[in-house]
C-alpha cells in the first residue's frame, strides 16, 4: 500500500524545501511540480511532493488520520 501525507510548506529552497505535519518537519523534494509556495498544503510521497491540494482537503484528511490514531 502506498500513502502520501499533506503537508504543510514551510520553507523553499529551488527545488527542495520543508514540509510540516503535526510539529514535525521534514525535507521535500518540489521537482514533480511547476509551482509551490510557501504555505501551500501538497500531497508527500517518498520525499516527493507530487501535488498541491487545497488547503480545507488537507486539514479534513489531517483530521482523519489524528482521529484514527487516537487510542481508545
Amino acid at each position: 500500500m502506498c500513502l502520501a501525507m499533506p503537508m504543510k510548506v514551510v520553507e523553499i529552497n529551488e527545488d527542495e524545501g520543508i514540509g510540516e505535519l503535526g510539529g514535525v518537519r521534514r525535507k521535500v523534494s518540489f521537482q514533480l511540480l511547476d509551482k509551490v509556495e510557501i504555505g501551500n498544503y501538497v500531497l508527500v510521497h517518498a520525499g516527493f511532493a507530487i501535488a498541491v491540494v487545497d488547503e480545507d482537503d488537507a486539514r479534513e484528511t489531517i483530521d482523519a488520520m489524528d482521529e484514527a490514531c487516537i487510542d481508545g
